[in-house]
């Protein structure tokens, strides 16, 4: 859905230091998105002409919500902070292939602002879920999972849960599973690649890369892939357009 739309402002809040809970209103991305996928948010402020991609934390379908927690990483995103109830804002999505619903013994993976995407698929996942969700130090969100599976957590200062990265969670828990969704920062997704293969398990890993137009065709948030793109021909595939969910097997990190 490649065309810019209004969404209505429902709420906004502050769930940790610099990470806000955004609710909108806008039936015809609510109803198309899948978890995995993002949406691109445009800025009031002319002087800032690319959108922000956000990627979608929950959708309620039937009443066209969809809830979008990010990080204020700059202007763009401190001046959606300032968003309040009614206000409107404009929206392109849903965006991006998301991840498979698959059947099977799952561990679900968040790492800092790569944990939004995990609730809406823990939601929608059949079958068991094992959630681990990796901090540097304030939680968010891990409330809200534990509505759908039992959550583990790691953190970088031990001030919760195992200390250390989510991999040392996993191991120190023994969990098992027979697919891994993940999300986070590329050196979790590494280590986690790594892992899934090592212990072969089918793997998919979210990629978090800086995008500009979200559709696939400025080329600005390739990915070194395996196999050839078609759209280049080149062993680059396009985070926005092809990804940001791939096969673990399918991206070199």
């Amino acid at each position: 859905m490649n065309e810019k739309r209004e969404a209505l402002v429902l709420s906004q809040g502050e769930i940790a230091k610099d990470i806000y809970d955004l609710w909108i209103k806008q039936p015809e991305i609510a109803g198309a998105a899948r978890p995995g996928q993002f949406v691109m948010i445009y800025c009031e402020d002319n002087s800032r002409l690319l959108p922000r991609p956000i990627s979608i934390c929950e959708v309620n379908a039937e009443k066209g919500h969809l809830r979008l927690v990010y990080r204020i990483a700059g202007e763009g995103t401190a001046e959606f902070s300032k968003l309040v109830s009614a206000d409107r804002v404009k929206v392109m999505g849903p965006l991006g292939n998301g991840f498979p619903l698959i059947t099977k013994k799952a561990i679900l993976v968040g790492g800092g602002i790569g944990i939004p995407p995990m609730l809406e698929l823990a939601r929608r996942l059949k079958g068991e879920k094992q959630i681990v969700l990796g901090y540097r130090d304030e939680r968010f969100l891990d409330k809200d999972l534990e509505r759908f599976g039992r959550v583990w957590i790691a953190t970088e200062d031990g001030s919760a849960g195992t200390k250390g990265t989510v991999i040392d969670a996993i191991k120190e828990h023994k969990l098992e599973a027979e697919v891994i969704y993940a999300c986070g920062p590329t050196p979790m997704l590494k280590a986690l690649q790594k892992y899934a293969i090592v212990h072969n398990i089918e793997c998919y890993l979210s990629l978090e890369e800086r995008m500009a137009c979200g559709i696939g065709a400025c080329l600005a948030c390739v990915c070194k892939s395996v196999g050839r793109d078609e759209h280049t021909n080149v062993h680059n595939k396009r985070v926005c357009k092809d990804g940001p969910v791939f096969e673990a097997r399918e991206v070199e990190l």
